[in-house]
């Protein structure tokens, strides 16, 4: 009964992906009928250069903003788990994980007026003409994502031995050698996790970059949903084909290299 529900529940999750892929390949111009295999609409994608361009900004702004969010969430997450209790930590902890639980329509408007406010005071006080865009956007997203990065992060130091930072300062190793050598290797695996839920987040973001965004900071998600209102095109469907391609290479090779180290650390043992 159990293997019947699961199969049930992946076959809801899964089914209309695996519906989109395979009318990506249909020749009809209607998206859902299918008209016999074809390539052409993975052509008309690739000789898209609006599509292909709001990609490429979508990629940049995604790994920028999950690089930013792991240097700061990692920085709140190592505050929150290893300087105990000090004055203002409920308010700073609070104010770090505020992203996780406001709405991203508040969470866009907030990040709104800020750059409004900022973008007054510059002109006011330098006379710089700062516009929102890629800067924006990117942001605003590390904003997002580190909240989850810092949440992680925490978790993580929680959950480690803080006789080893200890061992090795025993040893006469400096705090910087000690946070080096020894966290930063047990913590390695949150960051990494950190940095690709912060990049996924920003790579799917609509709402708050459709709040903080100018002509110049377009991405995917926000091209997409602007031609859905117009009617689907199967170029749609050519994409999240392409889209499903990489995210599965991406899964393979991380499988691969964590299966590598897993025996790594085996034969090591």
């Amino acid at each position: 009964m159990r293997r019947i529900g699961l199969v049930l529940g992946l076959a809801f999750l899964w089914l209309p992906i695996l519906l989109l892929v395979g009318y990506a390949f249909s020749a009809d111009r209607i998206p859902f009928q299918w008209g016999g295999f074809s390539l052409r609409w993975f052509r008309a994608l690739a000789a898209n250069g609006r599509m292909l361009e709001a990609a490429w900004l979508s990629l940049r702004i995604a790994a920028g903003a999950a690089t930013l969010a792991v240097l700061l969430g990692g920085m709140a997450g190592w505050v929150l788990a290893r300087h105990g209790r000090f004055r203002g930590r409920a308010l700073f902890g609070a104010l770090a994980g505020a992203p996780l639980v406001l709405p991203e329509v508040v969470t866009g408007l907030s990040l709104l007026l800020l750059f409004v406010v900022l973008q007054g005071a510059a002109e006011a006080a330098f006379g710089w003409q700062l516009g929102r865009g890629a800067t924006t956007v990117l942001l605003a997203h590390a904003t997002l994502g580190l909240a989850y990065v810092a949440v992680v992060v925490q978790a993580r130091l929680a959950g480690l031995d803080p006789a080893l930072e200890e061992a090795a300062a025993d040893l006469g190793a400096a705090p910087f050698t000690v946070f080096r050598t020894v966290t930063l290797p047990l913590i390695a695996p949150a960051l990494v996790a950190g940095w690709l839920l912060a990049f996924t987040l920003s790579l799917d973001d609509v709402v708050v970059a459709s709040f903080v965004s100018g002509p110049a900071g377009t991405t995917l998600p926000m091209l997409v949903f602007s031609q859905l209102r117009v009617g689907l095109t199967p170029e749609i469907n050519a994409l999240a084909a392409v889209i499903l391609a990489l995210a599965g290479l991406l899964l393979g090779l991380a499988a691969v290299i964590l299966g590598r180290n897993g025996r790594g650390g085996a034969r090591a043992g």
